[in-house]
């Protein structure tokens, strides 16, 4: 619960201090500039507010790692989706409204996450899970977003070694095996994730692993 706290506050305020003409560069995400990422945010906060306000006295169908559909496809950024998120943004023309929103909305999700019950049981997507293991879940979005970011934007502070542990340990729990211990935190969920292809060496390491990498996670 700490762990959204502390890595939802740290992404939200890598947002606010970007300068204006980095908005226009682009993101880890395949097909997305900053702007489109942040978007991507503002939906994500958005979905915490209605994930929370929905409980349910139903017995949870999804846990921290089951709450993920994982493929193997990794994004085109072609998906109508993705192409909403892109006109979306862009309709926002100035960077600083797009920031005043997110930090609008993005500041609510992170009260209503730190006054949930964490034993409650939410409905979200058609699945039920504890709040606890959705915002655990979170942790890991939000690490990973941090991460795409950063991707080309090398002076802008990325996620801290706490949340990228943590979020390296949940996407071990979903492959269902640990990556090797020679890949940092960050280059295990690029990697893992399909944000970035493996070297030689790490490509060694990983062993059979390799062969069931992207987790594509949705």
């Amino acid at each position: 619960m700490d762990l959204f706290a502390y890595s939802w506050a740290a992404l939200r305020a890598a947002v606010a201090d970007l300068p204006d003409e980095d908005f226009a560069r682009p993101s880890g995400c395949t097909g997305w500039l900053v702007r489109d990422l942040v978007f991507h945010l503002v939906i994500d906060a958005q979905d915490v507010l209605i994930t929370l306000a929905t409980p349910t006295e139903a017995p949870p169908t999804r846990d921290v790692a089951t709450y993920w559909d994982v493929s193997d496809s990794p994004p085109t950024g072609d998906g109508p989706f993705d192409a909403l998120t892109v006109r979306l943004a862009a309709a926002y023309e100035e960077p600083r409204l797009l920031r005043y929103h997110l930090d609008d909305l993005g500041s609510a999700a992170g009260r209503a996450a730190g006054l949930a019950d964490p034993d409650l049981r939410v409905e979200t997507q058609g699945e039920i899970i504890t709040v606890r293991d959705y915002l655990d879940a979170y942790v890991l979005e939000w690490t990973l977003h941090h991460l795409d970011l950063v991707a080309h934007l090398p002076d802008v502070p990325g996620p801290a070694a706490e949340p990228l542990a943590h979020a390296r340990r949940l996407l071990e729990r979903i492959a269902g095996e640990p990556f090797p211990e020679t890949l940092t935190d960050e280059a295990a969920l690029r990697i893992g994730t399909g944000r970035r292809t493996p070297t030689e060496v790490e490509s060694v390491a990983l062993d059979t692993m390799a062969t069931r990498l992207p987790l594509v996670l949705s």
